[in-house]
């Protein structure tokens, strides 16, 4: 695996912006990651029972670069020294329910009454209104009710169950810190914070926008007609001999000629856009892909523009030469994890740290919170 990057020439560019994170699932901490990746100070706030996570936390790739205090919310001094974090912090991530931040006392009105520049960004499923924003859900409901669930898979099939990276880190975690980089560059201008109001179910549509412009031009149909969703022959996935499998992108005309050439059709033979042709060069390709094993495909397709890779695994892709080269993995704590992104010209982003365990700086923080406010540098904190 690559080693160490640059040293940064310049601050990272979020450098002196402190993220208080109210321990959350999902989107909350991936948005979280992303802005220590930046180079905010992230507090991520664990709660005194353990919460049921899919990685360990001090494991968890989405808490590196970050310090971890435990307070009980339900409790009043936990409340009052979160408030007291939140004295000296530009953003709060939270990932209640609507109405339950409230109720605890440290809701929006709350939190920008003490500090007026705070940027309070919400993470839910449904938002913070409508008639689902009580309900639950996860990423397969979000996916679902926006349209795009419909859109994938076999059309004689029900929609795949597709991996959590369309709503919850897409629609979800990054929608959330770009509402946050926004507030906080607004805030350069007004000099006051405010609310992001962040939906998976929103994010998620955000995405569908050139879908729904072709929907509204006539050129997205049922699934099973349309360009991007499996039915034609050069873009989709083949199985290879070795039960692996090929994904093929030849969009445009040149590269689905290079296609046809490389494994032994003559392009003249075949009408790209003609359905009856589709149909068969696609039986015709899968006869011919499952003739090989990958690595067969994977070398004869390799440096051209024919647009066809292998499917790997992720073991596999860590180790892909191009990766390697790119250093786009990197190893923190025994975790090979995406290296920070996206990368900058002149503020470099440094390696991340480790994850921090639950709690492990607790002390310090909240003293550093006290000796401030002791010192006056607050403005208006009791």
């Amino acid at each position: 695996m690559s080693g160490d990057r640059a040293v940064p020439t310049s601050p990272a560019p979020l450098h002196g912006i402190r993220v208080i994170h109210l321990a959350s699932l999902g989107p909350g901490p991936h948005a979280a990651m992303m802005l220590a990746d930046l180079g905010a100070d992230v507090v991520v706030v664990d709660r005194p029972t353990e919460q049921t996570t899919s990685v360990p936390p001090a494991q968890d790739p989405r808490r590196r670069s970050q310090r971890s205090v435990v307070l009980d919310l339900k409790d009043d001094d936990g409340r009052a020294a979160l408030l007291g974090l939140l004295d000296t912090a530009d953003v709060l991530i939270e990932g209640m329910r609507p109405g339950a931040a409230e109720r605890l006392g440290i809701g929006p009105k709350d939190c920008l009454t003490r500090n007026p520049r705070l940027v309070y960004a919400r993470m839910t499923g449904w938002g913070q209104d409508g008639p689902l924003a009580q309900a639950a859900g996860h990423d397969i409901n979000y996916v679902a009710l926006s349209g795009a669930l419909d859109a994938m898979g076999d059309p004689d099939r029900p929609p795949p169950v597709p991996l959590n990276l369309l709503g919850d880190y897409a629609g979800g975690g990054l929608y959330l810190a770009f509402g946050v980089l926004a507030a906080l560059f607004e805030r350069e201008r007004s000099g006051r914070g405010q609310v992001v109001d962040t939906a998976i179910s929103d994010g998620v549509a955000g995405l569908t926008a050139t879908t729904l412009g072709m929907l509204a031009t006539g050129r997205w149909g049922p699934r099973g007609t349309n360009a991007f969703d499996g039915s034609r022959p050069w873009y989709r996935t083949y199985a290879t001999r070795d039960g692996r499998a090929v994904a093929v992108g030849a969009i445009e005309p040149r590269f689905f000629a290079l296609l046809l050439r490389t494994v032994g059709l003559d392009p003249a033979d075949w009408r790209r856009d003609d359905e009856d042709s589709c149909r068969e060069l696609a039986r015709t390709l899968a006869t011919i892909f499952a003739a090989e094993d990958l690595a067969h495909w994977s070398a004869l397709f390799d440096g051209t523009d024919a647009c066809v890779t292998p499917v790997l695994t992720f073991p596999e892709a860590v180790e892909h030469p191009h990766h390697l080269a790119r250093r786009t993995y990197v190893d923190v704590a025994g975790v090979t994890q995406p290296a920070p992104g996206p990368r900058l010209s002149r503020s470099t982003l440094p390696l991340p740290g480790p994850p921090p365990a639950v709690g492990a700086h607790t002390t310090d923080v909240l003293a550093d919170a006290a000796a401030v406010r002791t010192a006056g540098v607050v403005e208006g904190v009791r």
